[in-house]
């Protein structure tokens, strides 16, 4: 085996299990249900649908028989013939072993299909029977095809007419099998998507996830654009998913139902449909391997451009201060480039692929003409007969080259696996690391730090060495230091968000420690959940969120908006330090013991600002603050000096001079 080749089975084998690890928790838990498990329940699905078809046709066959047996001998003699010998013979045995097969694997599954994971197999179950009863019905329509050419021919007008309605009831009937097909396959898809797409912003937002990953960070992470991800390749994944598995299955059927009559019309069509449509899908699908790598980065550069769109709109006010406008087009013209060349080179793929296709199809149209005319010419077959031909190859032809008809919708299938799984596998690997030992405690009376050196990710040198500290109920910490010697990033150790590379940090367990950075976060949504952000709104009553407006002087907020459910883009209306003062405002309503302050008064005058500590003192919480105002020095009792260079000196408040430092 060439090295070539078994690269090719490791890349496919990859390919399956990425989609393998997205597709098949819906349908059955991967902790408790392997691949082959997945796939032997997909071919036990159709041996029950197959099975309850023909019971079901065999019971509809002879109700006809009983009701009108003139009218199902004259048109459906074929159906009960062929029915009447599967029962008759070895074939029945065999069909209703795999029946009995497919229901006893279900059965022997019923465990792992609790959770509603059953309603998702009956609703795929209905679409491929919707199938089944649609490609029953064009078997059908091929023999009603020749009897009808064959009374034309025969300018037989009374026999064409009733043939004629015949073909007309069959359309009636599969019209609304395939338009109900059609939405139990849409209803399906929502509900794959709307459950992925949970499962995935758990994961996401477990374990904090989306900061570990830091999408904004190009270089830290191979994780572009999540929340295309979690929406568009969302999206495209469940609904292309069920496209191609359906297709599949349609195809089978196809299949199945139209090469006998095939194979009974012409054993040499058959063998040359065989040979033609494995060269053409070879072909093709080697040459559609290239489109799976560009159909990837073009993914990648429509998020990447779109995304500095939303930049750019959600930094508006800051841009029209800086007068920032054409550094922000040239960085928008510079993604859109990149749009417009990758797109530039799958147009050239997507002809060269179009232009095989299309060849082989047309090619696909002279083989019944050049293998049929000689035994109609010599007058072996009628016309009826021929065209039953035409139509039965047309449709073995169609089932045999689904994946070439659908190489550009697959290519960007697989494009769209490769982007989800890497996210999915990202957000996995991201819980269990947090699985493993961390060297900061939760659940503490204090915050305990002993012997820390903190490292920030991608650096070598520490920018804190050794640092030993605690911060008791009512202690009131003010770390101070040169700009970008690490007061933040000591905060974010506190926090819990980055870990020390050596030592170990106690701090209080979540909702008792609460961190507010220099510019407040403002969530998408009404005033009265800012205010009460994180904790659930529904705990404070109008009155109590007015006072506390009243108490971080935003008194005037209240008059402006009465109505605390108003929902505005507070960002780009509030000033900075009206949204600081709203962080306090938020801290009071939340009432931890902690609070970690980063510069949360820097926009606020030096009144208000005494004014807000002196809130906090009041409610005796434990405070941690940067801040480089002397005016802060009286609110704590001791200071924490960062070189940057990695030492600190700890000392009382009163004896710290502003000054020297």
């Amino acid at each position: 085996m060439t090295v070539s080749s078994m690269e090719s089975r490791q890349g496919l084998r990859g390919q399956l299990n990425k989609l393998r690890n997205l597709a098949q928790p819906f349908f059955l838990p991967l902790d408790q249900a392997s691949g082959w498990q997945f796939v032997g329940l997909l071919v036990a699905l159709l041996f029950c649908v197959g099975g309850l078809v023909l019971v079901a046709l065999t019971g509809l066959i002879g109700l006809f028989e009983q009701l009108l047996p003139e009218v199902t001998e004259k048109y459906f003699g074929g159906v009960s013939s062929t029915i009447a010998g599967i029962w008759s013979s070895a074939w029945g045995v065999v069909f209703s072993g795999l029946f009995l097969m497919g229901g006893a694997a279900f059965l022997a599954m019923r465990q792992q299909l609790r959770n509603r994971r059953w309603l998702h197999w009956l609703m795929l179950g209905v679409i491929v029977l919707m199938l089944l009863t649609v490609n029953g019905i064009n078997a059908g329509i091929g023999f009603i095809a020749r009897d009808l050419t064959n009374a034309l021919v025969a300018k037989q007008e009374d026999g064409f007419y009733r043939i004629l309605i015949i073909y007309a009831c069959c359309f009636v009937v599969a019209l609304p099998i395939r338009v109900s097909q059609i939405f139990f396959t849409f209803k399906l898809g929502i509900i794959w998507r709307d459950w992925l797409s949970r499962s995935l912003i758990g994961d996401y937002m477990r374990n904090r996830a989306y900061y570990v990953l830091n999408p904004n960070d190009e270089q830290a992470t191979d994780v572009d654009n999540p929340d295309q991800r979690i929406t568009d390749d969302t999206r495209s994944f469940t609904s292309q998913s069920l496209q191609f598995t359906l297709g599949v299955f349609d195809a089978l059927l196809t299949f199945s139902l139209n090469i006998l009559i095939l194979w009974s019309i012409s054993t040499t069509l058959t063998l040359s449909l065989f040979g033609y449509a494995s060269f053409a899908t070879a072909v093709l699908v080697i040459s559609g391997r290239k489109l799976v790598k560009i159909n990837f980065d073009q993914l990648r550069y429509e998020a990447d451009f779109r995304y500095g769109l939303v930049h750019i709109r959600n930094n508006a006010e800051s841009i029209a201060f800086y007068s920032g406008e054409e550094p922000e087009a040239a960085e928008t013209e510079r993604r859109l480039g990149s749009v417009v060349r990758n797109f530039n080179l799958l147009i050239i793929w997507r002809v060269i692929i179009d232009v095989m296709r299309r060849s082989i199809g047309y090619a696909g149209n002279f083989f019944p003409y050049l293998v049929m005319a000689v035994p109609y010419f010599a007058g072996e077959i009628d016309y009826g007969g021929f065209i039953q031909a035409n139509f039965a190859f047309g449709m073995v032809e169609g089932s045999l080259f689904y994946v070439v008809n659908q190489i550009e919708e697959l290519a960007q299938f697989t494009a769209g696996i490769s982007r989800l799984e890497g996210f999915q596998s990202e957000v996995e690997q991201v819980s269990r690391e947090a699985r493993g030992a961390d060297p900061v405690q939760q659940g503490a009376e204090s915050i305990v730090v002993r012997h820390a050196d903190l490292t920030p990710p991608g650096a070598d040198q520490p920018i804190v060495r050794d640092l030993s500290l605690s911060v008791g109920e009512t202690d009131k910490l003010l770390v101070v230091g040169p700009s970008g010697c690490g007061k933040t990033s000591l905060l974010r150790m506190i926090s819990g968000l980055w870990s020390p590379s050596q030592g170990y940090v106690e701090r209080p367990p979540t909702g008792e420690l609460l961190f507010i950075p220099q510019k407040p976060y403002m969530l998408l949504g009404s005033l009265r959940e800012q205010l009460c952000y994180p904790t659930d709104e529904g705990r404070f009553s109008d009155d109590q969120l007015r006072h506390v407006l009243d108490e971080v002087n935003l008194s005037t907020l209240s008059t402006r908006y009465p109505d605390l459910d108003v929902k505005q883009d507070w960002p780009r209306i509030l000033s900075l330090g009206e949204q600081q003062r709203l962080a306090f405002g938020r801290l009071l309503l939340n009432a931890p013991r902690f609070v970690v302050l980063d510069e949360a008064t820097s926009a606020l005058d030096v009144a208000t600002e005494d004014h807000l500590y002196a809130l906090l003192r009041q409610r005796e919480l434990a405070v941690i603050s940067i801040g480089h105002r002397p005016t802060l020095k009286q609110f704590h009792d001791s200071v924490l000096e960062l070189s940057g260079n990695g030492d600190w000196r700890l000392m009382p408040a009163t004896s710290y001079d502003f000054e020297r430092s």
